[in-house]
């Protein structure tokens, strides 16, 4: 009578050890998703199609190409072979686009102040994050919108520095509290470095602002030397006005950045049906022509200088005009742009994981994780917009972007797949329990061994029975979120600068934020 009591006790130490071990932060190979898995399984575009697109892109850079670039920009690129045309365009022979590629930055690494936070964006690792320059707060007390102020930003980047599936932090808002576009560009850098030691990636109002901004990093950073090192904030600069126009201001300011040594996000944002063409694959196609123009005129000027190709086209209502950043349409812009980066080689980014919704309610769900989904499946390096963005990316939500660490948890499961090996397979398990075992798999060492390597859980989604709901008092997910929000933002940010550190760089620059 006392082995099988024994036996129990001993089953049940080994329970709560293991209950025990999952109370505790989880390491990095224990988690059941990570930063930087590999996508790709999904596919909706042919090896043909892909070829098509790049030949299509080919043509519309040799025959069409860009209007307005800045007189530096004309003198790299001309100087690398591009066309000046007499219409004032700049048009790109194929041989120089293949030249150019060769010279482009395959294993990018973008970092963060803290190591832990380094991605590397070779192949098809996926990584999500925010990004975005909404002009408004979404305020779920009272479901209203209002204008977004710094200290929002700074806040959005706290939360972001403790949500495990948040990546990297493009800042998501505009601080319309700050008038002077140089004071708000540098306060947006200092409160976002100031939230988060993951990466960050922000942009300029005006070329002059750059210098300053870097003597901001490389303080931050201990010296230029070590910014240039490790660069862990990325300049999001939109280089091209779709259609087929480079954005003169926006590229001096690349210009600058460069030379500063900040990595660079090439952004196309061409709108299919008004600033790019309708379907999706024009769209797509002339997104892929305007970044290859951005990728020469990078490398032109510094070869192998750390860029990510940024197709980001968006779809629109053809009835209003209206966005529709969670429409399958998006979904689908998104995963063949992501195919086209793998086509190339290069490390790429796009916009998925965003709403039309005003508010984080059921059909901000099932767009984001429309997006959000695909985005990873298809091996999308960078998924940016992919929490807290509503409104058709006018809105940032805290408590969605709190919510959205639990659905891109999920969304990065089925990113992971479906591991197919002896112990996968699973015939001991099945063996012992059903040869005399005890005819189930709950309990099982197996089971119990490989609950947090093969699930992801939500920690604010609510898996109970409706009995169970109704004796918990009947938590509301919003509620829930909102709660989560305020722990969070009531403890200090570890990524907060030391106060010596600080003090000099209130006394460089006029920050906006109390110390």
């Amino acid at each position: 009578m006392n082995a099988p009591s024994s036996r129990r006790a001993g089953r049940s130490g080994g329970r709560a050890a293991r209950v025990a071990a999952r109370s505790s932060a989880l390491t990095e190979d224990q988690r059941g998703v990570r930063p930087g898995m590999t996508g790709g399984t999904y596919r909706p575009l042919s090896d043909l199609d892909m070829e098509k697109i790049h030949q299509a892109a080919l043509t519309a850079l040799e025959e069409i190409g860009l209007a307005d670039a800045p007189q530096s920009g004309i003198e790299i690129m001309t100087g690398a072979g591009a066309i000046l045309g007499d219409d004032g365009r700049l048009r790109f022979p194929r041989a120089l686009v293949e030249d150019m590629l060769t010279k482009a930055n395959r294993n990018v690494v973008l970092h963060g102040r803290d190591p832990a936070h380094d991605m590397d964006l070779s192949g098809q690792r996926v990584h999500y994050g925010t990004a975005g320059a909404a002009v408004s707060l979404v305020d779920v007390h009272g479901r209203e919108y209002r204008d977004s102020t710094l200290q929002d930003i700074h806040d959005a980047s706290r939360i972001c520095d403790v949500l495990d599936n948040i990546h990297f932090v493009q800042r998501p808002m505009v601080a319309r509290d700050i008038l002077d576009n140089l004071e708000m560009d540098l306060n947006t850098i200092y409160a976002c470095t100031a939230g988060t030691t993951k990466h960050i990636g922000t942009s300029f109002s005006d070329p002059s602002h750059v210098k300053a901004g870097m003597e901001m990093l490389y303080a931050i950073a201990g010296g230029e030397d070590k910014y240039r090192e490790r660069p862990f904030v990325s300049n999001s600069n939109c280089f091209v006005v779709p259609p087929m126009k480079f954005a003169t201001e926006s590229c001096e300011a690349m210009e600058y950045c460069i030379e500063g040594g900040m990595p660079i996000l090439l952004l196309s944002a061409g709108m299919a049906g008004a600033t790019a063409p309708s379907t999706t694959a024009g769209a797509i196609t002339q997104a892929v022509a305007e970044c290859l123009a951005g990728m020469i005129y990078v490398n032109a000027m510094k070869p192998g200088h750390p860029a990510v190709f940024g197709t980001w086209p968006f779809g629109l209502d053809l009835r209003t005009g209206a966005m529709t950043v969670g429409s399958g349409e998006q979904a689908l812009l998104t995963a063949g742009c992501a195919q086209m980066h793998n086509f190339y080689g290069l490390p790429g980014g796009a916009a998925a994981g965003a709403s039309d919704s005003k508010l984080p309610d059921m059909q901000a769900g099932w767009e984001q994780m429309n997006t959000a989904v695909m985005a990873g499946l298809s091996g999308l390096n960078m998924v940016y917009e992919a929490a807290g963005m509503h409104a058709s990316l006018l809105g940032f939500c805290l408590e969605s972007l709190v919510l959205s660490d639990d659905l891109i948890g999920q969304a990065q499961r089925c990113v992971r797949g479906i591991e197919v090996d002896d112990e996968t397979l699973a015939l001991d398990q099945m063996r012992d329990v059903c040869l005399g075992g005890p005819g189930h798999y709950l309990g099982t060492d197996a089971t119990l061994s490989r609950m947090q390597k093969d699930y992801v859980y939500p920690a604010l989604g609510d898996r109970t029975s409706p009995k169970e709901w109704a004796e918990n008092d009947k938590p509301d997910l919003i509620e829930k979120a909102i709660a989560k929000k305020e722990e969070i933002l009531a403890t200090r940010s570890k990524a907060r600068f030391d106060p010596e550190l600080d003090a000099a760089l209130r006394s460089q620059f006029n920050i906006h934020l109390p110390s």
